[in-house]
């Protein structure tokens, strides 16, 4: 039992530590692509840090809500870090407290709370980033709900640790309703991460982002835990995607220490080639329009419908 605890918190440490390193590739490895100099990877840690270090300055008309939408936001990644498979094959002290679905709606937690801050200051802007972002999620939401359906008809469980080790079985894991739940997956992560072509990371126009307008009244320790939580939140989404779904091997099947260390090295491993397919995608594409997001999400909706199809016409 002590052994497990102990491994939950280093499941939570290196979400916690290693989130905003990749954040840092990818803006390093796009600008790479674009042939421009670019920043340090460490970068998202200088700018943690200096946040940090700056005062916060609160609107008069915030309510309590905006002061705790910040740590709610950062908390939930955290959380479900203790559900999923993020180091071992086998389940730890917390594993069996939710399965999959509790865990998006622990995410879910953090982004109502992070909407709620929004729409509390009266913000034009922020208003607009709160709608945009609902509209983004009624049409996300489905997709995970399908993609995390037939994840569980596959291995017969909701519990993310039962559900990666019977998708590492070599019949299952080239199966076509797998791949297709992997890709559906995937094009929801970027949807809501705010990733191109659903929503552009690095834009600072008012009239459209998502994402960002909806931390625009947030400063200094509030805006570094909004920031944090975003990279965990995108980091706990590429773990379930890879260490559940598409890659359920390179996690420690002991308690040793040179097994964890190197699921730590194969998480991290799988991370960077994740990186590089988004930076390939980000650097292909353009932004698409608010109204062609519905496409590109329906599309998604599509083949997650199919995952589940092809599992039950092909047994």
């Amino acid at each position: 039992m002590g052994t497990k605890i102990v491994l939950n918190v280093v499941q939570v440490l290196v979400v916690l530590l290693c989130a905003p390193l990749i954040k840092g590739v990818i803006k390093r490895w796009k600008a790479v692509f674009q042939r421009r100099r670019g920043p340090s990877i460490w970068q998202p840690y200088y700018d943690l840090w200096k946040l940090f270090r700056k005062g916060s300055v609160i609107p008069e008309d915030a309510s309590w809500i905006f002061r705790l939408a910040p740590y709610v936001y950062f908390a939930a990644p955290l959380v479900v870090a203790l559900l999923i498979p993020v180091l071992t094959t086998f389940p730890l002290f917390m594993a069996f407290m939710g399965d999959m679905l509790g865990g998006g709606f622990v995410l879910g937690l953090g982004g109502f709370f992070l909407l709620l801050a929004a729409l509390d200051t009266g913000s034009a802007f922020g208003g607009m980033g709160a709608n945009r972002s609902r509209f983004v999620a009624f049409l996300a939401e489905p997709v995970l709900m399908l993609v995390f359906f037939t994840a569980s008809f596959v291995a017969g469980s909701t519990i993310p640790y039962i559900v990666n080790r019977t998708l590492a079985r070599p019949d299952l894991l080239l199966h076509p309703s797998h791949l297709l739940a992997a890709i559906a997956l995937f094009m929801v992560i970027l949807a809501e991460a705010g990733r191109i072509p659903v929503d552009n990371p690095d834009t600072h126009q008012e009239l459209s982002m998502i994402d960002e307008s909806r931390i625009l009244e947030f400063s200094g320790r509030e805006l570094a835990l909004v920031e944090w939580g975003a990279a965990m939140k995108f980091f706990v989404l590429l773990t379930i995607l890879l260490n559940v779904l598409v890659t359920p091997r390179g996690l420690s099947p002991d308690a040793a220490w040179h097994h964890v260390l190197g699921a730590v090295a194969a998480l991290l491993g799988k991370m960077l080639v994740a990186a590089f397919v988004i930076v390939l995608i980000e650097s292909s594409y353009a932004k698409l329009r608010l109204l062609r997001v519905a496409e590109f999400l329906g599309a998604a909706f599509v083949l997650a419908l199919l995952a589940v199809v092809s599992y039950t016409l092909g047994g």
